[in-house]
């Protein structure tokens, strides 16, 4: 039987917020990594702040969030985070993120095996029907780990970011449980 949480390449695991706030604040200090991972302007943060933000949202009052580090296979590293956030226990409905923090990591292939292992939790775990994400266009490298693992593009906010003084659109991309089970993963 294969770990739930572990794909060729990464494990998930529970984020350590005293060992690993001072990686992922570095990551901030990255403009691009930062104006990738979310739609705000791109912002720093200090070791104490990504550490108390870490505590808070681990809290077990958010049984509907699941909080992931990523780390490498070969050396147990930290390379990104991933989260998983139920929007509706109801209707099997849930929502992803991704950020590999690691520059020299990007376009290597450890976000879309942190993905596939995320989606086997949701998909197997949590019996979720649906995971849907945003992403914008001007992450292109994002685009193509999202389809490598199922998703597709479901709607897209036309002109909805302001990049580098240029409109972008932002794209809502979504993978089925049948999808997924159909694809093999």
């Amino acid at each position: 039987m294969t770990n739930l949480l572990t794909g060729n390449r990464v494990r998930l695991t529970a984020i350590n917020a005293e060992k690993d706030a001072e990686i992922m604040a570095r990551w901030f200090h990255d403009s691009e990594y930062s104006q990738l991972f979310d739609l705000v302007a791109a912002r720093v943060f200090s070791t104490k702040q990504v550490k108390e933000f870490a505590e808070k949202e681990m809290e077990p009052e958010k049984p509907n969030t699941f909080h992931f580090a990523i780390r490498a296979l070969a050396d147990d590293r930290l390379v990104g985070t991933t989260d998983l956030s139920i929007i509706s226990w109801t209707n099997g409905d849930g929502w992803v993120g991704v950020g590999i923090g690691e520059r020299a990591l990007w376009g290597k292939g450890y976000g879309t095996d942190a993905l596939r292992a995320l989606l086997r939790f949701a998909f197997t775990e949590l019996n979720l029907h649906r995971v849907s994400l945003e992403v914008f266009e001007y992450n292109p490298r994002a685009i193509r780990a999202y389809e490598k693992c199922g998703f597709q593009i479901e709607g897209r906010a036309r002109h909805a970011l302001n990049h580098n003084g240029r409109r972008w659109d932002e794209l809502f991309m979504g993978v089925l449980r049948e999808e997924w089970v159909n694809s093999n993963w």
